[in-house]
């Protein structure tokens, strides 16, 4: 019986890694220039991310490194993966086609600098994972912008472009100035002090998930008008709805 629990116990960590063999596998696809297998990556890495913790809660499985294990995954996955995403549009947006025969030696200050910005990403979201940590206000809900849905942000990018046609947002990301404000406002989300939502149901009760089933019957209306482009607009309906929430509770 003990033996049993002792194998119990180990389940969820085991989900953490296999989020963190996504993160790892993602970063790699991304500097290779596959960024659309890299995108599908760090999507399985989030469904990781969601079940090791639903695991954990059901099997009552808990363990000391389990948290840090979460972090340390959720930084690779949800911080470098798509730090690297960013840095591979940058790349493009700066050298065009003859980014992947060009060296760093041969960059200018000027364009290191700009494609050094796309690490912004992990450094935030870093500060993000260990500020959650000790946050005690984090227990039922989110204070600034969870890293795997900023993350989705950005391996939204790749997929939109490769299944839609979208030529707006295709001329985005080939500026790097609009690239870098996207990075600059995604990073500070990470640590704003405004309050998410979580979209943890502990309940099927109405009530206590009013917010969380209008947000999801939202994304699906959105989803049938237009398609893959509702992966990138998730991030912004969450921010809107995190908005409504915390307006309606105040009142």
């Amino acid at each position: 019986m003990s033996e049993a629990k002792g194998i119990i116990k180990h389940i969820p960590n085991s989900i953490t890694c296999l989020n963190l063999l996504s993160g790892c596998t993602a970063s790699l696809m991304a500097m290779e220039g596959y960024l659309v297998p890299a995108a599908f990556l760090i999507l399985l890495a989030a469904l990781f991310d969601f079940f090791d913790g639903l695991v954990a809660r059901v099997l009552k499985a808990y363990s000391p490194i389990g948290k840090d294990l979460d972090s340390l995954a959720d930084m690779l996955s949800f911080g470098f993966a798509p730090g690297v995403i960013a840095l591979a549009y940058l790349k493009s947006a700066v050298l065009g086609s003859a980014s992947a025969d060009i060296v760093l030696t041969e960059l200018n200050y000027s364009q290191i600098a700009i494609l050094l910005s796309a690490f912004i990403i992990p450094i935030f979201s870093a500060l993000r994972l260990a500020k959650f940590n000790i946050d005690t206000r984090q227990t039922s809900s989110f204070i600034g912008v969870p890293t795997p849905a900023n993350a989705m942000f950005w391996a939204s990018l790749p997929l939109v472009l490769f299944y839609g046609n979208y030529p707006f947002i295709e001329e985005c990301l080939s500026n790097e100035y609009v690239l870098i404000g996207a990075i600059l406002v995604s990073s500070y989300l990470l640590v704003t002090e405004v309050p998410m939502f979580s979209l943890k149901i502990k309940s099927l009760a109405w009530k206590e998930n009013k917010i969380r089933y209008l947000f999801l019957l939202t994304l699906a209306i959105l989803a049938i008008l237009f398609k893959w482009l509702v992966i990138p607009m998730i991030l912004f309906v969450y921010i809107i709805f995190s908005f409504i929430e915390n307006l309606t509770t105040k009142e």
